[in-house]
C-alpha cells in the first residue's frame, strides 16, 4: 500500500473514533428528561410567552407555544422565527399598534418566506422585515 493511501486511512480513522466521542458525549449532556433545571426553565420561558402574548380579548393556551417561542440560539439574535410563533403574536401586536388582526395577519403572511428549494429548512419569518413593515402600517394607521 502506498504512503497517500495509508495516510488517508490513518485520517479517516481518527476522524471516525472523534466522531464518535463526540457524539457519545453530547448525548450524555442532552438528557432533558433527567435534567430538572431545564425542564424548569422551559417551562418558565412558556409561561412568559403565554402572559407576554395574551391580551384582553386573547388568551393564548400552552398547546399554542411553538418550541422557538422557549428556546434561542446562543446569542438570542436569530433574524427569522417560525410562522407558528409570529402568529401567536399577532393579537397582542394588533393591540398596541391599534391595526385588525387581519391587517397583521397579511403583513406576517407577505414576509413568510417557504423552504428553499422547496424541501431545505423550515418555513420562517424575518423579524426585521415584518417589524419594519409593521411600523410602516401603524404610521399610516
Amino acid at each position: 500500500m502506498n504512503n497517500s493511501v495509508k495516510n488517508t486511512a490513518r485520517l479517516l480513522g481518527a476522524g471516525l473514533r472523534a466522531l464518535l466521542v463526540l457524539t457519545l458525549v453530547s448525548g450524555a449532556t442532552n438528557l432533558a428528561g433527567d435534567n430538572k433545571d431545564l425542564i424548569g426553565q422551559v417551562e418558565a420561558a412558556q409561561k412568559a410567552v403565554i402572559k407576554d402574548n395574551s391580551t384582553a380579548t386573547y388568551k393564548v393556551k400552552k398547546s399554542d407555544v411553538p418550541a422557538d417561542a422557549v428556546t434561542s440560539s446562543g446569542s438570542g439574535l436569530d433574524p427569522d422565527i417560525s410562522p407558528e410563533y409570529a402568529n401567536l403574536q399577532v393579537h397582542r401586536i394588533t393591540e398596541k399598534n391599534h391595526l385588525s388582526v387581519g391587517q397583521v395577519d397579511k403583513l406576517v403572511k407577505n414576509h413568510t418566506s417557504s423552504r428553499i428549494l422547496g424541501f431545505m429548512g423550515e418555513p420562517r419569518v424575518n423579524v426585521l422585515e415584518l417589524n419594519i413593515a409593521l411600523k410602516d402600517l401603524a404610521a399610516k394607521g
